[in-house]
This record gives C-alpha cells, structure tokens and sequence, in this order.
C-alpha cells in the first residue's frame, strides 16, 4: 500500500485513545477534574474510527498504562490525555509512548510541558514579538509582607500550570494588593502551586483554532467568546463557573466581526505561536484585545478538548466548515500523515 493511499475499510489498524476519565471523586476544588473527559467523549471517538473503518481499544491512563499499551499493542494512539499530577502531567502519555516507539497524535512530551506553563510560554512569545500582559510569576509560599511589583490595577491571577480555567474563580480578579494578597493565599492553599499574575485586559476576547502541520497548516477563523454579563466583571472572564455554565453567561460568534487586518493579525499571532512551540496536528490559542487595538496572547493549547457539544475546538471547527467526525478523522490524518501512515476516510466524502 502506497502511503498516500487511503486505508481501506477492511484494513485491521488498531488506533488506541489515550485518555483521563472523570471519576467525580471528593476533591478541595469542584474543579479538580476540570481538563478530564467523560465517557461519551471516548464513545464519540470510538464511532467515528468505527465509521472510518478502524479498530479501537480504550487506554485510560493510570498507573498500569504501559503494560495497558504493551498488551493491546494499537498500531496508533489517539492522545488526549492530560495526566495525573504535576507540572510535566500532559507529557506522560506521549514520554511512555516515545520510550515504546509507538505514534500518536498530538505534540509531544516537550512542547506540551513547556505549554502547559503559561508564565514560560508568553516568555518564549516575547521574543517572537507576540505581545502579553505583563506578568509576574509567585511561588507557593505564605504572604508575610506586601508585595512589590510594577504591575498596573486590575490584576488577574490564575495558577501558572493548569488548563480548563482550573484556579480561575469569580473572585480572580484584584483590584489593589489587599485584595491580591487575599487571592494568593487562597490559591496557594488551594492549589499549591506558582501563580500567574498578570494584567488585566478588559477587552474582547477571541480563540483560534488550529490544525495541520507545515505548510497544510489550516488556521480556522477566529471565534469571540462574547460575556452576556457585562455589568458583573466576574461573568466577562472565562472562570470555571463561566465555562461550565456557558449557555447562560456566553455567545460564541465565529466567524468573529474584525476588520481583515484586525484579523489577519489574529491569525498571525496564533500560527506564530503554533510553531514556535512546536505543536503538532492541532491546538487552540486564546487572545484579549486592548483598548488600543493591540492582540493580546494569553495561552496555547496544544491539547484542547474534543467533547461534542461543549468544547471550544469543535466549535470553531463547525464554525469553519468541519462536523465533529469529520474534526476527529483529520485531527487523526494530519498525525498519521506526520508519521508516514496511510490516512483514515469516512465512507462518503463532505463537500
């Protein structure tokens, strides 16, 4: 079989997803399973590699996963697992994967280390000349003394190594330092981890899609996230209680109403950093605009959620023409295709 060539229905090619099951367990934070999935994701994906022909087989990671992945001996792993604990926690699966020279999808162990570190990834933006707040990064230690920064009024803090608006409350933004001293406290303890504190920008807020690699890099148009609520600044962020009850506090608008050098901009920043960082077959990027016009990156995230129905990657892509199976398979192609390994279709062809 060439390798361009499509894989035939009757191929046997066994594709395993790697993934982190919510488990609804007693935690300090309701949102301590926040960047988890639940069972229908797995069973969405298993339909569509069913449609396309492949076999799948389920790899929930815990602390068996290697010999999990040694006894089903997948062919591919699909990863959209987030790990267990940890700062490097997203760089588990593809790390054991590398060591059994198994592919997968997705960016490896580094890039996604180094991305799940917002305080080091707007870092490394800044020399690609990707404007960020400005920022400080506070280790988990008690506040004895007021802090001294140089940071302008409001603030928003945030902990430096978690996705999914974990650590992101109502109460995340400051407005001096007594109440910023509050908020580092509350999230040391909470959370036991460095803190973000960055300005704030109170302006529109956008995500980009993105997916593909090289030069069949296809950066989806950007989508606003728009706050119902903007009397309340806790409802014009996206918290974790904004996220989870997105019917009520937010409107999705993709594509998003910019004028086409606002938006050729915008695209920009989010392709700058895809390949500064290394990301691999796709990945969503968030941004702020300022009063002054200038895009403002915020994160990158190199494995964005894939839940149907509630997860801003699918969203963005519906918005750009791709239905969620149609997203899967070329989420899965553009890895296969990465590795050399003849691509996936499903029986008809959209148009």
């Amino acid at each position: 079989m060439e390798k361009d060539d499509p894989l035939p229905a009757a191929t046997a090619f066994t594709v395993g997803i790697a993934y982190n099951l919510k488990k609804g367990i007693a935690a300090a934070t309701e949102d301590a399973e926040a960047e988890y999935d639940s069972i229908e994701t797995i069973e969405a994906f298993e339909s569509v590699f069913a449609k396309a022909g492949l076999t799948s087989v389920r790899l929930e990671q815990d602390a068996h996963f290697m010999t999990k992945v040694m006894d089903a001996r997948p062919d591919f792993v699909f990863n959209i697992a987030e790990g267990i604990g940890g700062r490097s926690r997203e760089g588990q699966v593809p790390a054991m994967l590398d060591i059994l020279g198994i592919p997968y999808s997705g960016s490896d162990c580094t890039t996604l280390c180094v991305a799940l570190d917002k305080a080091l990834t707007k870092r490394i933006l800044r020399s690609y000349r990707v404007p960020t707040p400005a920022y400080l990064e506070l280790p988990p230690q008690p506040i004895t003394s007021q802090l001294r920064h140089r940071l302008r009024f409001p603030v928003i803090a945030k902990p430096s190594c978690e996705g999914s608006s974990k650590g992101i409350s109502d109460l995340a933004i400051a407005d001096n330092d007594h109440e910023l001293h509050q908020l580092l406290e509350r999230n040391f303890h909470l959370y036991g981890q460095t803190m973000l504190v960055e300005e704030y920008i109170a302006g529109r807020e956008f995500t980009v899609g993105l997916l593909g690699n090289g030069e069949e890099l296809r950066v989806f148009e950007p989508m606003e996230i728009c706050y119902l609520d903007q009397e309340h600044r806790e409802n014009s962020i996206y918290s974790f209680n904004v996220k989870k009850n997105y019917q009520q506090y937010v409107r999705y608008e993709c594509p998003a109403k910019l004028d086409k050098k606002a938006n050729s901009t915008l695209k920009k920043y989010a392709a700058t950093a895809f390949k500064a960082l290394h990301c691999r077959d796709f990945a969503r990027s968030d941004f702020r605009l300022a009063a002054d016009g200038i895009f403002h990156f915020i994160e990158i995230n190199p494995l964005p959620g894939l839940a149907p129905g509630y997860s801003d990657y699918p969203m963005l892509a519906a918005a750009n023409g791709l239905d969620y199976e149609h997203l899967v398979l070329a989420v899965l192609n553009a890895a296969l295709k990465r590795h050399g390994l003849p691509t996936a279709r499903l029986p008809e062809t959209p148009t």
